[in-house]
């Protein structure tokens, strides 16, 4: 339903205001057209384009690490055999699915919202915009944040020693030059998570040679690019049959081995490190470039797909070094062992730094929220925080799984306040709770944004009641009386 533009003067209102156009913000968008189809809502979007990462990121070799069975929309099934896709076609893909259902009509880009403030009185939120013509103003009944979990503006870089004495080219994958040319370059990548494991084999049939220059290890599991179950059904079943079944067969494998890597650690770590020296051969000792500290699953699990960073390193094409970084020199980077690396182009694949809410603050009657103050509820509500709700994926699965569910549960909300005629709603602490940290993964992105990450209860509760809907002259609850709740 199009939104309002008679608010007064450069207020524009609508009932629900969805932040960021990515996947998450396409699929909240599709869930409230079909589902609260009497609801107006705007999607405001920083940039100029639809994708969210997909768009953002343009580095050599950008795909998705996860299957697209599940990383795709629900309503609109990955239709390819190629399981795991690039990031042109990702991007392709959320823009043709927005074309499809008139979704993109409703995008304002090149609004970034820098501030939103909840009030009691009026039962609505206001949300302050910053465009190229100046600042714009809308009000809504609920405010969506899917604007994703990081800063799109600067990745992550750590201060390393001397690299004022470097001459060569530094490059951030977050802002990968266009049309840099690594021709017959010596290229040393700084990393070992997704990022870097997509780039190295990436780079290597242009470059002279490519060293993945890693402080610690990650586990690296080989994925097919391909499907083949789903193509084999393609031959007898329609494709959206198909779709299902995939979908729903990559979901159950996918929760298999998460469990079974968190009750058996050191069998998977085994079976990881056996199957990844016999992809690398003789070369490349796989307990001393894949054997990390922690237990599998304690951070996310890099995937090569057909085993392409393996095969590179096997064939002599890249080299991974594992080391510190002693100091940078003039022509590359010195480790703590003494080993130089030479390097026309250095790539910080150091991560990115997390930041809510598209770095937007919230105030819930002037009052600012501070985020890690706060409990979550079901993955999606911050106590104390009326009519509010923010997508965050899995982080043992793909992202879309759970934004879907979010944005399900999003309408099945709205859909009951309409029908109990209360217009506000508002999570409840409840009376005691041990609370752990919202992301229960040890990389170092998440211990970074401790300061700012909203905390979980420790235990699911499955009995009383942990949010409340609020009639419209209901006064607003104090803030004194607030207790933890899951």
């Amino acid at each position: 339903m199009p939104f309002d533009t008679e608010a007064p003067g450069n207020t524009q209102h609508v009932d629900v205001l969805i932040v960021g156009a990515g996947l998450s913000g396409i699929d909240a968008a599709y869930r409230l057209q079909t589902e609260c189809p009497g609801k107006s809502y705007a999607i405001v979007e920083a940039r100029q384009a639809i994708g969210g990462t997909w768009d953002l990121f343009r580095y050599p070799g950008i795909r998705s690490d996860s299957d697209m069975s599940t990383l795709g929309f629900p309503f609109e099934p990955w239709d390819s055999d190629v399981s795991i896709a690039s990031g042109d076609t990702i991007r392709a893909y959320i823009q043709d699915t927005a074309a499809k259902y008139g979704i993109d009509r409703e995008i304002r880009f090149g609004h970034r919202v820098v501030e939103a403030n909840w009030s009691f009185e009026a039962a609505q939120w206001t949300v302050t915009c910053e465009t190229d013509d100046g600042r714009t103003t809308f009000t809504c009944g609920f405010l969506y944040a899917c604007s994703g979990y990081y800063n799109y503006e600067a990745g992550y870089l750590p201060e390393f020693p001397e690299v004022d004495a470097y001459e060569g080219r530094m490059v951030h994958p977050q802002h990968w030059p266009e049309g840099l040319d690594v021709t017959g370059k010596k290229i040393v990548v700084i990393g070992s998570g997704a990022t870097a494991i997509t780039l190295v084999p990436s780079l290597v049939d242009q470059a002279a040679h490519v060293t993945m220059l890693q402080r610690s290890p990650s586990f690296v599991v080989n994925l097919p690019w391909m499907d083949g179950m789903a193509g084999k059904l393609r031959r007898f079943l329609p494709d959206r049959t198909v779709a299902q079944l995939v979908r729903w067969k990559n979901i159950g494998l996918s929760m298999y081995f998460y469990q079974y890597a968190r009750r058996r650690p050191d069998d998977t770590r085994s079976k990881l490190l056996k199957f990844a020296q016999k992809q690398l051969g003789d070369k490349v000792d796989a307990k001393k470039h894949f054997n990390p500290d922690y237990k599998p699953w304690d951070q996310r699990l890099c995937i090569a797909p057909g085993g392409d960073l393996f095969k590179v390193l096997r064939k002599g094409q890249a080299s991974v070094v594992t080391d510190h970084i002693k100091r940078f020199t003039k022509t590359g980077i010195e480790t703590e062992s003494g080993e130089h690396l030479d390097a026309d182009i250095v790539v910080t694949a150091t991560g990115l730094v997390v930041q809510l809410f598209g770095g937007a603050s919230l105030s819930v009657d002037g009052d600012a929220v501070n985020t890690a103050d706060k409990l979550i509820y079901k993955g999606m509500m911050l106590d104390g925080v009326p009519n509010f709700a923010f997508a965050f994926g899995y982080t043992n699965a793909s992202w879309t799984l759970k934004c879907d569910l979010t944005a399900q549960y999003v309408c099945r909300l709205l859909n009951r306040m309409d029908r109990k005629n209360k217009p506000i709603c508002l999570p409840e602490p409840a009376s005691s709770v041990e609370a752990d940290p919202m992301v229960d993964l040890d990389s170092g992105y998440i211990q970074r944004a401790k300061h700012i990450m909203p905390r979980q209860g420790r235990a699911a509760r499955r009995r009383g009641k942990c949010t409340r809907t609020m009639p419209w002259t209901s006064p607003p609850p104090s803030s004194a009386g607030l207790k933890t709740a899951p």
